[in-house]
């Protein structure tokens, strides 16, 4: 049977993994890491001594020149069902088993994520909460959700739930994406649209896509020229889905009434990035899927993936993406 030794816990910002699992069940060393790691270089000064690592997300890219660097490594856990920031073509390659653990296949976290940052934007919520801490009081007039358009970019596991949330609200639903089918859209009450016509006559765009060759940049500087002077755009999906400097082009111009971010091009959000002074915004570091209920099972499910490759049957195994 397989031995495991040391186990690494990467990206644990929140200082929750010990008290999110069982890790005594192991008999091996568990080291937490709680900031993110760095470069390449970095990541693998850091990470050589392990066999065992366990990535939260896509907070640490592995692509195959680091996993080449780590000839101690056996096991590669990620939380949830994929992770596009590592190479498991090259992990397969070296040796290295790949597994996965459940904790977002429901996606009720992202999508609460998604409304909150639609009412944070909407409302002017951390504009009005610092003005009332230095001893204001209201400056801004917010906009409305009941009888406006609510424009979904992908209607799937994500999109749909978001969509019947804006439905709730009284919010007409209007939904694009390459694939989507105009009666399985019109089914759930949604109309579906041109992209065009989405980004013309919605006064809330939202996008849950995800990030491939062919999404990357799929929101650009003519869709968001489209929209309205208070129109607001939220993207709880990947950073770059949406082109970045367009955004803040308009942004700083005016041309749209805000925008409300939990994920960028480059994470974590670098000191000087630009998105820390660009206006009308309401920005959260990539915080989509972190709540209690996700991370405990993220982390559990970790722990017995551990547990069944030493027993030699492994669960959960990601299998190598088909070639582009």
């Amino acid at each position: 049977m397989p031995e495991v030794r040391n186990v690494a816990i990467l990206d644990d910002y929140q200082r929750v993994a010990r008290t999110s699992a069982d890790w005594g069940r192991l008999a091996a060393g568990v080291t937490t890491f709680h900031h993110h790691l760095g470069g390449p270089h970095d990541v693998v000064a850091a990470l050589e001594p392990f066999d065992v690592l366990v990535v939260m997300r896509e907070r640490t890219a592995l692509p195959a020149e680091v996993l080449e660097r780590l000839p101690n490594l056996r096991l590669l856990v990620t939380t949830g069902p994929a992770n596009a920031a590592i190479d498991v073509a090259a992990a397969h390659r070296l040796g290295v088993t790949v597994c996965g653990t459940g904790g977002v296949l429901d996606n009720a976290a992202t999508v609460e994520m998604t409304w909150a940052l639609v009412l944070a934007t909407l409302r002017h919520v951390p504009e009005e909460d610092r003005r009332l801490r230095d001893g204001g009081w209201q400056e801004t007039v917010g906009g409305d959700l009941k009888g406006h358009r609510l424009g979904v970019v992908g209607l799937g596991g994500i999109g749909r739930p978001v969509a019947a949330v804006g439905q709730a609200f009284g919010m007409d639903v209007a939904a694009w994406s390459r694939h989507l089918d105009p009666d399985d859209a019109r089914a759930v009450g949604v109309t579906p649209v041109s992209k065009d016509e989405l980004f013309t006559t919605a006064d809330v765009v939202t996008i849950h896509m995800k990030l491939s060759r062919g999404s990357r940049g799929l929101v650009g500087r003519e869709d968001l020229e489209r929209m309205g002077p208070h129109a607001i755009l939220v993207n709880t999906s990947r950073g770059p889905i949406v082109d970045e400097d367009a955004l803040l082009a308009v942004l700083h111009a005016g041309s749209i009434g805000g925008a409300g971010l939990d994920v960028y091009g480059a994470e974590p959000l670098p000191v000087d990035s630009p998105w820390r002074s660009a206006p009308r915004t309401v920005l959260t570091p990539h915080l989509g899927y972190v709540t209690g209920r996700t991370l405990s099972t993220m982390y559990a499910d970790a722990v017995e993936d551990i547990e069944a490759f030493v027993a030699g049957s492994p669960v959960r195994e990601l299998a190598v993406p088909p070639a582009p």
